[in-house]
């Protein structure tokens, strides 16, 4: 034991690792929620902008803390395909711009012309085909490029967040619909998880199969493995008491569907008062707060009739506070317009320039970067290690 590093030691009760003395920060996964937080505080903090360079910015940050904090888990792993997503959604937004074109201005820069098709008069308004401007492409590609942010924040937290522990800290009144979400939250990561194994069988036995052609022998293996994994933790989860039927009266169940209802009818009303300038005061803030009681007491109540045990729960610590103070400041900065001029956010097309790069704005997505430095490092990945045999002296 002397000679075994305090950073390896495990404490005796709970095989969690020992405090440092060092005053090192030792690798820990960080609570799932955190990274949920700070990832949809970012995509509200995207959906306020439409400057490409401001984009790109997300881009760049969400990369980063990924790179810096995943672990070597299989949900870990995708983060590449929503890039693909992302790029298909922009390929898709440019696309349908062009083809269902609104016309071009004298002032445009054209690009080329697509042949027109004739449409009926009841389908006035919208031309297919016809001449394609650089500012509609370019108008195009910048819509498609603050979705495609949106989906790659949803990524991140699929990336850095696992599913399995979220279900953990759902309140007991969602956690049928937690485990309906969390499976099917993991499926992709699954597939992906299918299709790279199989692909691994393919190359071992020398298969040269492109396109097409090897769409058979990937397809196949892929489905099978994916209806194996679906039955095994359909198996899992019902030996350890899923699905199990509720204790609650109907009386109780009418109550908490009439609180939820409510409540949700008041969290919609408070965010269309919040959005809409014209809209009465008594539709903003105080129906945003009604709305959540009435939602908090639904859950609540709704929670009695769900008894459940966590061992060992993920703590709370200053790190998430961190993570997830982070995610919020840089929403809170983009939609206060402190510091900076709002036509800033979304720069016009016409006339055609290079959009300007706002200090604040730019430092508030910095500060969601400072995750990758806040969060904890990730536990490495353990391989057995191999018992070496030692040799008695003759």
């Amino acid at each position: 034991m002397s000679g075994t590093p305090a950073s390896e030691r495990l404490a005796p009760a709970s095989g969690r690792p020992a405090p440092d003395p060092g005053g090192r920060r030792l690798p820990r996964t960080l609570h799932p929620v955190a990274w949920w937080i700070w990832a949809l505080a970012l995509a509200t903090a995207v959906s306020r902008t439409n400057n490409p360079l401001l984009l790109l910015l997300v881009l760049a940050v969400l990369g980063y803390v990924i790179t810096a904090r995943r672990t070597e888990a299989p949900w870990a792993r995708g983060f590449k395909y929503y890039l693909y997503l992302a790029l298909t959604v922009v390929a898709i937004r440019v696309i349908f711009r062009a083809v269902f074109a609104t016309g071009i201005t004298p002032h445009d820069h054209f690009l080329f012309s697509l042949p027109r098709v004739p449409t009926p008069d009841w389908y006035a308004g919208i031309q297919i085909g016809g001449p394609v401007s650089l500012e509609a492409v370019l108008s195009a590609a910048t819509d498609g490029l603050r979705l495609a942010c949106m989906l790659c924040c949803v990524g991140a937290a699929n990336t850095l967040a696992n599913p399995k522990r979220a279900l953990r800290v759902l309140p007991g009144a969602l956690y049928e619909l937690g485990v309906a979400v969390t499976v099917s939250l993991s499926v992709a990561p699954q597939l992906v998880q299918s299709v790279q194994r199989v692909s691994r069988a393919r190359r071992l036995r020398a298969g040269h199969h492109k396109g097409p052609r090897a769409l058979r022998g990937i397809a196949v293996p892929v489905l099978e493995d994916a209806l194996e994994r679906s039955l095994r933790l359909a198996a899992a989860m019902d030996s350890r008491g899923y699905g199990r039927a509720g204790s609650a009266t109907p009386r109780s169940r009418r109550l908490t569907g009439a609180l939820m209802l409510l409540g949700m009818c008041g969290l919609c009303g408070g965010a269309y008062g919040l959005l809409d300038a014209t809209a009465p005061k008594p539709l903003g803030l105080p129906a945003l707060a009604a709305g959540s009681l009435l939602c908090v007491a639904g859950l609540r109540l709704g929670g009695r009739r769900i008894t459940r045990t966590t061992y060992r729960p993920d703590p709370w610590r200053f790190a998430e506070w961190a993570v997830a103070g982070c995610g919020v400041l840089s929403a809170v900065l983009l939609f206060s317009n402190a510091g900076y001029d709002p036509a800033e956010l979304n720069p016009s097309i016409y006339p055609l320039t290079w959009p300007a790069l706002p200090l604040v704005p730019a430092a508030a997505i910095l500060l969601a970067g400072a995750a990758g430095i806040l969060a904890p490092p990730p536990a490495p990945p353990t391989h057995p290690v191999p018992a070496q045999r030692t040799e008695e002296p003759e």
